[in-house]
């Protein structure tokens, strides 16, 4: 399938972990190893070569430029590169009481502003749950119910967020302890209902992602991603919209980060008519309080957020909601009300 390249950012730079006296520059005076990022170039060139369509993922966590750009540009050839930046932001977010979350909606919207200069990969890896880090679901503030809610929540943000998307096995059913590798994974715990549920969440966001071509086919440009509100720091709330390469289709994602759930919380939209609500990572099924919308809303010629049209929507506690323009039942009740 492809390889992943290990700190990458070691290779990189002639100083990494060197004090001074303990390197030499090199012929232009910098820091930058120039023959290893040769070396990277020349390893992709040979990869793609024989396998142009394999997976060749750094994992890179400086500012070096053009790391997932082709060779013959500059850039190092890889054709994906970990987003380290956005990793400890969700982390460090989603691991303080939601109380405080207002003051550091930065943490949040930040990813943004560099997210299309490479080819972004979304990782929560094997790096994250090890060393005395905890687990994810050990990472979480609360009790169990909002530690498996607020799990739901970063990985439905993570998965309407551009960018391609790597876990690590355990997360999918809230294992408790750090992986070991001389152990097994804590299978008995799907005898539990909580980690049953989160198990089928799991699978209902791929299941959903797969279906939306929305959320993956323009992960790399900028037309695919547009902020509707990410400055409601408030409430932890943001919405955005992200679009479809082949279509004029988009899905419309709201973020509620706090346990408190808003009703009448109105969000602007660009078209008129019915938006399905195609997930909601708080319903029941999933073990959560099953706030929603019924199934969808129809928008009101109410201007908001700087869009013609608008939603009156209920946001669930620490939950993500979906939402898709159905355009047949739009243009059905369009020509039943012109007869």
């Amino acid at each position: 399938d492809g390889i992943r390249v290990d700190a990458v950012a070691s290779m990189l730079y002639l100083d990494y972990c060197r004090e001074d006296g303990e390197w030499v520059t090199n012929q232009y005076g910098g820091r930058e190893n120039i023959e290893a990022a040769d070396f990277l170039r020349q390893v992709n060139n040979v990869v793609f070569g024989y396998y142009p369509g394999i997976l060749s993922i750094a994992e890179e966590s400086t500012d070096w430029p053009m790391v997932s750009w082709p060779t013959y540009v500059g850039g190092l050839g890889f054709n994906q590169k970990w987003n380290m930046g956005w990793m400890h932001d969700m982390l460090d977010y989603f691991s303080m009481d939601p109380w405080f979350r207002q003051f550091h909606q930065n943490n949040i919207t930040f990813s943004i502003w560099y997210h299309h200069s490479e080819n972004y990969m979304l990782a929560l890896s094997h790096d994250e749950v090890v060393h005395g880090k905890s687990n994810i679901i050990g990472k979480m503030p609360g009790d169990q119910w909002q530690k498996m809610a607020n799990i739901r929540c970063l990985f439905a943000y993570m998965f309407a967020h551009p960018g391609k998307k790597t876990m690590f096995m355990s997360m999918e059913f809230g294992q408790w302890s750090e992986w070991n590798v001389w152990g097994d994974l804590e299978w008995h715990l799907m005898q539990y209902a909580p980690h049953q549920e989160l198990k089928q969440f799991f699978t209902e966001l791929n299941g959903m992602y797969r279906s939306e071509p929305c959320l993956y086919t323009r992960d790399y440009e900028q037309e695919g991603f547009e902020w509707i509100d990410c400055s409601d720091n408030r409430h932890s709330v943001v919405s955005f919209l992200r679009r479809d390469k082949d279509s004029d289709d988009f899905v419309v994602a709201v973020c509620n980060f706090t346990p408190q759930p808003h009703s009448h919380y109105r969000v602007g939209v660009p078209e008129p008519g019915f938006y399905t609500e195609v997930f909601n990572s708080d319903a029941r099924k999933y073990g959560g309080s099953n706030i929603g919308n019924l199934g969808g809303k129809w928008t009101d010629e109410w201007s908001f957020h700087t869009r013609p049209y608008s939603l009156d929507l209920c946001l669930p506690p620490l939950g993500v909601l979906l939402f898709k323009l159905d355009r047949e039942k739009t243009q059905a009740k369009k020509v039943q009300s012109m007869n």
